[in-house]
């Protein structure tokens, strides 16, 4: 054999092997095909009914969910700006507290500083007549005593004790 027939002989074993390759390569793809054909029919039957309700569902739901969004929006504006006029009450309320709370400390002070005062002019005004006055009748007490007491002694009577008077008894 020359080297020509073995070139054919070789060319054809490698033609022959590349169609069993090319043949298994059909038979697998013709496999792989029939089950993907098999699953695309199942997604038809199975996935695209839950699709389509879903879809009907959602085109449903749209306005609902559109109104719903429309008044969490219109009913967080709405609390917003009770929040807000609530804290601008709060805050007068609270600067008005404190305005009285100092108008309650002066007034208070101004009270106590009057009482103060009037306690001072009721000690140089009452109590000093008044101790004055207790300390003249005592003495007027005390001189009439004495002079009845010699009176009485100058016309042969008993001579009474002189006795003293407690101090507490002077104050009124």
């Amino acid at each position: 054999m020359d080297k020509l027939s073995l070139f054919i002989a070789l060319t054809a074993v490698a033609v022959a092997l590349q169609a069993g390759v090319l043949l298994a390569m059909f038979i697998v793809i013709r496999g792989v095909a029939s089950r993907m054909e098999a699953l695309a029919n199942e997604m038809k039957t199975k996935i695209f009914p839950i699709a389509d309700q879903t879809q009907i569902i959602v085109t449903e739901l749209r306005p609902t969910i559109e109104k719903i969004a429309a008044d969490v929006q219109e009913t967080t504006t709405i609390v917003k700006g009770q929040i807000e006029r609530t804290d601008a009450v709060v805050n007068d309320v609270v600067d008005r507290a404190r305005l009285q709370v100092i108008r309650a400390d002066e007034l208070l002070t101004r009270t106590l500083d009057r009482v103060e005062q009037t306690s001072d002019v009721v000690q140089k005004t009452v109590m000093s007549p008044v101790r004055q006055f207790s300390g003249l009748m005592q003495g007027l007490g005390v001189g009439l005593e004495f002079l009845f007491s010699r009176r009485s002694q100058h016309n042969g009577g008993s001579r009474r004790e002189r006795r003293p008077v407690p101090q507490d008894e002077m104050f009124i």
